[in-house]
């Protein structure tokens, strides 16, 4: 059955991070659509003017008018998709969860990650004026044993040359979710077992905290689109 797909990208990416899974997709019949969010990938909004509200608009008007859409978060990308399905619940069949955070209302990145003692993010975090809320990088010897482990080095310079600075304050906003709305979407999550960003011991206990109503795995590193495009593709096809 064919499904229309949005593809949410993560902090420090954009969408070129879906260029091997959108084709398969659209082999299946599926219509897919991706996008940059604001100060991300080619988007030309600076890091200042982003804002976690600014990402979920983005997303909302890629929706456009699309109904019955499966919408899917990597990583940071979870936050974001779980702010759509609070404004937009009517229009989305099901969250996908990608290796991503999955918040409870009143929840933010920033507090979910400080939860997280086997990600190794971290300790190559770089940040020039922490006070101001700067923007915040990876080091560039830090992109693939946190990212990318698995993936050919293609993919991994990939990663590396596309990086860009990552706006500080949408990552410590929380999300106010309510049963009404955010609650009433269904939400699946597909787990990355040798994760070492969004780590897996994270990951089962958001899980533990936010029931899903189905949930995969994929023995890869926090870039699943690369190192498994097409058991990724599989999975989300299922859910068509």
């Amino acid at each position: 059955m064919a499904a229309t797909f949005v593809l949410v990208h993560g902090a420090w990416m954009g969408q070129f991070a879906w260029q091997k899974v959108t084709p398969l997709l659209e082999q299946a019949g599926h219509h897919v659509i991706t996008l940059d969010l604001p100060a991300h990938g080619d988007d030309q909004t600076a890091p200042a003017a982003a804002s976690l509200d600014s990402y979920r608009d983005a997303v909302i008007a890629a929706i456009g008018a699309y109904s019955d859409v499966i919408l899917v978060g990597h990583s940071f990308g979870g936050m974001v998709i779980s702010a759509v399905a609070e404004a937009l619940p009517e229009r989305i069949k099901t969250l996908v969860y990608l290796a991503a955070y999955l918040p409870r209302s009143g929840e933010s990145l920033y507090q979910l990650s400080q939860e997280d003692s086997a990600s190794i993010v971290g300790q190559y975090w770089r940040q020039d004026d922490p006070a101001n809320y700067s923007p915040a990088s990876i080091a560039s010897d830090g992109i693939v044993p946190a990212f990318a482990a698995d993936c050919t080095p293609e993919e991994q310079q990939l990663l590396i040359e596309r990086q860009r600075a990552e706006p500080v304050p949408p990552l410590a906003t929380p999300v106010t979710l309510s049963a009404e709305r955010y609650g009433r979407v269904p939400r699946c999550y597909i787990e990355t077992l040798n994760d070492r960003a969004v780590s897996h011991q994270l990951q089962t206990l958001m899980l533990a905290r936010t029931p899903v109503e189905r949930r995969f795995s994929l023995p890869t590193s926090h870039s699943p689109f690369f190192a498994a495009p097409a058991q990724l593709a599989a999975i989300l096809s299922e859910l068509a």
